[in-house]
């Protein structure tokens, strides 16, 4: 089967959403103090999503959450400075999870949650995610309402009516608390040598002190930020350092972490990296055999391996694919009756225990499953071999051209000689003028063919 993502309904909804100035597939993200990012921009977000936000004639409040970046604290006090001047009273948390900064904003009765983060991208960019208060990302529909206010002037509070701003001090302490009770009060990870990075970003604290509470003997790396270091070198997108750690120190297993803490990619023993597909397949099975995993399967995205339907499938569980994105995978988790989805990268979304991907929450059922079985990471994580895998992405001038005809003719070629035995996945890049071209099947090097003769169409018609 083919999924071409480009002149479909999704695509159109893509295009529609790349036309807004600042709220993209994952809130708003760019350049630090440049055009689109900057403190002024930050506080037009607070006005504007303060003003939306602003129902009911209770006290209203809303949680603010960062990551370890030097310009989060420029971002903070301008979002302060927003949300306080229309009425909103403000509680900071302080370098925290996405994650964290979901639950508490549903747990303390706020109107709204905000976390400043860029995610895995370095430090010198930054990023404004929005929760509603039930935890969950905001619609579209809000987004779009909260983008349009950001050109209007904002009716400010009166005097006496401006916000206050609170810092909290034991957010860290809530999250640990309520991470430990995704597990049952059985599970303990004594005798577990365990490497977890945090790659100098949110989960610097809560992620090895959680895990060290349980009794494990945690092995940190990532945990000195400096405002300049996130994701340098480290965390779930630079898997090297933590792959020579687990093995210089003999671990059990390797936990990186990104830069919020929202996804999660495990080395095992070896040193092998282990990714989101593996990982969902150990904690899909393992609830399906507890009579636990709702809908009867697991979401994933277009690009999860193969594989991986293949093993839910042999369990008579199904494997729904989403856009590629988190915000598509909780949707239709949502919209299914699902409790475990997660994209291939490493977000993992357990909806029994959070509203959002949670890396830490994620690591924890690993570990669970790691004691619970008394086996090696090894052999508890490799469920299935992936079927071989390639992308590439091809960057074009201009025009559409996965409506050419070419393209189109190379498109079905290869369709056809992978007769159902493969996927083909070609989408437009969100964010760059660029074609991914993604195919699988058996055949590896048939595999490499058809993706070289798409790319090669594309190049043709974009010269």
């Amino acid at each position: 089967m083919a999924i071409v993502d480009g002149a479909s309904k999704e695509a159109s909804e893509e295009a529609r959403r790349m036309g807004r100035e600042y709220f993209g597939t994952d809130g708003i993200r760019g350049r630090a103090n440049g055009r689109l990012l900057n403190a002024a921009t930050a506080m037009k977000v607070g006005q504007a999503a303060g003003r939306h936000f602003l129902r009911g004639d209770h006290r209203h409040r809303v949680v603010i959450g960062k990551d370890t970046r030097l310009s989060g604290y420029m971002m903070e006090t301008a979002l302060v400075a927003g949300f306080t001047s229309v009425g909103m009273d403000v509680i900071m948390t302080g370098p925290l999870p996405t994650p964290a900064v979901a639950l508490l904003t549903r747990e303390m009765r706020a109107d709204l949650g905000v976390m400043i983060s860029a995610s895995h991208n370095p430090y010198a960019d930054n990023g404004i995610k929005l929760f509603g208060p039930d935890g969950f990302k905001l619609s579209d529909a809000d987004e779009e309402a909260i983008e349009r206010a950001m050109a209007e002037e904002q009716m400010l509070a009166e005097g006496d009516q401006i916000g206050r701003a609170l810092r909290i001090e034991d957010s860290r302490g809530r999250y640990i608390h309520a991470i430990k009770q995704s597990l049952p009060a059985s599970v303990r990870l004594d005798g577990l040598r365990i490497v977890v990075d945090c790659a100098h970003g949110a989960a610097y604290n809560v992620a090895p002190t959680a895990i060290w509470e349980l009794g494990a003997e945690v092995i940190p790396m990532g945990v000195a930020p400096d405002g300049l270091n996130i994701n340098d070198g480290v965390g779930s997108t630079a898997l090297e350092a933590i792959r020579q750690r687990v093995i210089a120190e003999k671990a059990d297993i390797g936990l990186a972490l990104d830069g919020d803490a929202d996804r999660l990619i495990v080395i095992d023993e070896r040193g092998v990296p282990v990714d989101g597909d593996q990982i969902m397949a150990l904690i899909g099975l393992r609830l399906a055999d507890a009579g636990e995993l709702r809908g009867g399967g697991v979401v994933a995205t277009v690009m999860s391996n193969l594989g991986l339907e293949r093993v839910l499938a042999s369990r008579g569980l199904d494997l729904v694919r989403s856009k590629v994105g988190d915000r598509y995978v909780l949707a239709a988790m949502r919209a299914g009756g699902y409790n475990v989805g997660g994209e291939q990268s490493g977000h993992m979304i357990l909806l029994d225990h959070a509203t959002t991907g949670d890396g830490c929450v994620a690591a924890l059922q690993v570990l669970a499953a790691l004691v619970q079985s008394g086996r090696r990471a090894s052999e508890v994580l490799h469920l299935f071999d992936p079927v071989p895998q390639l992308l590439r992405n091809v960057t074009f001038a201009g025009g559409d051209p996965l409506g050419d005809p070419q393209v189109k003719a190379a498109i079905a070629e290869g369709e056809a000689a992978l007769e159902g035995r493969g996927r083909l996945v070609i989408r437009k890049s969100g964010t760059e003028p660029k074609i991914r071209v993604m195919a699988e099947g058996d055949d590896s090097r048939q595999v490499e063919r058809i993706v070289r003769d798409i790319c090669s169409a594309v190049e043709a018609v974009s010269a």
